[in-house]
């Protein structure tokens, strides 16, 4: 029996705090990574500890309503970004209509800031309608004046290989002493995640490496790294520049499964970068709130282990 449809997206209003008049849209849709779970978890988070008004986008089934992070065509939405102060994206090759991928894009060239995970390097694939407008952002371009598509160019990097061995080596986040008092970096301490170090090449745009990953030798946290293997860039802020007169900040992080979202030490450096990328900096605490809101067990990473039968309000507080 299918359910009766309901709203195609899910709003938690602000409770109160620095946040207080921002707005966060979270744009979710990957196979492989449980964005649809990690997702609404943070922004409960920064709705009820933080106060920003959050909005979460899923990739939808047209014709049940549930969120199916397999269909890759639909995120019912986007217009929100028009007012949104920030978006948190977790994307693997979308291929949206023309009038839901131009709201992601018109967001970008407004110059207004984007925090992106994981697969967000390879975000868009475009297999069927190859004379879109839009398909320059596929993560495969290969035309010299937009390389790498928008994983490249707006981020900068594309999808290159696993570095760790997937599903078997996991990932510990080493702070560039560098940067370590970067405000997105404040109290922010071990940071690991059990999905493995992307390989990066030469980062593209104006990078600074917050954080280096090691390639750790299981799943376990307390693991040995693999010596064998260098440490690669797992998480930076870049700019681009989006039109003549506006550049828009990126925070990119190759962590942001669901599973490594348990970590509060990433968890801790979203939420400071959420601060940071809407002009909160000065109210960024020693030590951020990064208590989880209500429960959160969330699912193994792989390919069509997403559960079904869930639509948007499931995820209601």
């Amino acid at each position: 029996m299918v359910r009766k449809r309901d709203m195609d997206w899910i709003t938690y209003k602000g409770s109160g705090g620095p946040g207080s008049g921002k707005s966060i849209v979270f744009v979710s849709g990957d196979e492989e990574y449980r964005s649809e779970e990690g997702l609404p978890m943070l922004a409960k988070i920064l709705s009820q500890n933080h106060g920003f008004n959050c909005t979460v986008l899923f990739s939808i089934n047209d014709e049940t309503g549930e969120i199916d992070p397999e269909t890759v065509d639909n995120i019912p939405g986007l217009r929100s970004l028009k007012d949104a102060d920030l978006m948190v994206m977790l994307l693997r090759f979308r291929e949206l209509p023309d009038e839901q991928m131009a709201h992601i894009i018109d967001f970008i060239e407004a110059g207004k800031p984007v925090i992106a995970l994981r697969t967000s390097t390879h975000a868009f694939k475009y297999l069927k309608d190859t004379e879109s407008p839009f398909a320059k952002y596929d993560c495969e371009n290969k035309d010299p004046s937009f390389l790498g598509g928008f994983g490249r160019q707006v981020l900068g990097e594309a999808w290159v290989a696993h570095h760790g061995e997937h599903g078997v080596e996991g990932t510990r986040g080493l702070i560039d002493s560098k940067l370590a008092n970067h405000p997105v970096l404040k109290g922010v301490s071990d940071i690991w995640g059990p999905t493995d170090v992307y390989a990066v090449g030469e980062l593209q745009g104006n990078p600074s490496v917050l954080v280096w990953g090691q390639v750790i030798s299981s799943l376990e946290p307390s693991d040995k790294p693999n010596s064998s293997k260098t440490v690669m860039p797992v998480a930076w802020l870049n700019e681009y520049p989006a039109g003549a007169k506006s550049v828009s900040t990126v925070l990119a992080t190759t962590m942001g499964a669901s599973v490594d979202l348990v970590n509060e030490g990433l968890r801790r450096l979203l939420i400071n970068g959420c601060y940071w990328l809407t002009g909160l900096e000065n109210e960024i605490e020693i030590e951020s709130n990064a208590t989880i809101v209500g429960e959160y067990q969330p699912t193994f990473y792989g390919f069509g282990t997403h559960t079904r039968g869930v639509y948007p309000s499931d995820h209601s507080l």
